[in-house]
């Protein structure tokens, strides 16, 4: 695969992950604030499973570019977009999948919901930062 190739297929993945964070950072997570006890809990369910079909292909497409550009093309760029990409892996995995969890288990605080919007930031901030690289990364 050519370079440039895949610097145009890594930032349709990067674009395809901003655009579904901010969605969740601005809709979806403050909605959950709205919803009744038991229809956040059939709602949670239903949003968890669909949403899953959604971004976990897309997160282990960018995992799996980033480690090929790592591996065939290193630089500054891939360096710093797998530190990037493990940090929000770590998070997503270790911060919010337990906070869905929670949910799930019928743990409705207020709490985790405002926890999901706030702290939710960071991965919002972080795949902002790995597109805007990604677009540079192809402008240079």
């Amino acid at each position: 695969m050519q370079f440039m190739e895949l610097l145009i297929i890594r930032l349709l993945f990067d674009f395809g992950l901003l655009i579904l964070i901010w969605m969740v950072q601005l809709v979806v997570y403050p909605s959950f604030l709205y919803y009744s006890n038991d229809d956040l809990l059939a709602w949670h369910r239903l949003y968890t499973q669909r949403i899953s079909y959604v971004v976990l292909p897309l997160m282990a497409g960018q995992l799996g570019l980033a480690v090929f550009q790592l591996y065939g093309f290193i630089s500054w760029y891939s360096i710093l977009s797998l530190l990037i990409i493990g940090i929000l892996w770590g998070i997503t995995f270790l911060q919010f999948v337990p906070l869905h969890n929670a949910i799930a288990q019928k743990e409705l605080d207020k709490k985790i919901l405002l926890a999901l919007v706030k702290n939710n930031w960071l991965r919002t901030f972080l795949w902002t930062v790995l597109f805007i690289l990604s677009l540079f990364r192809l402008a240079v």
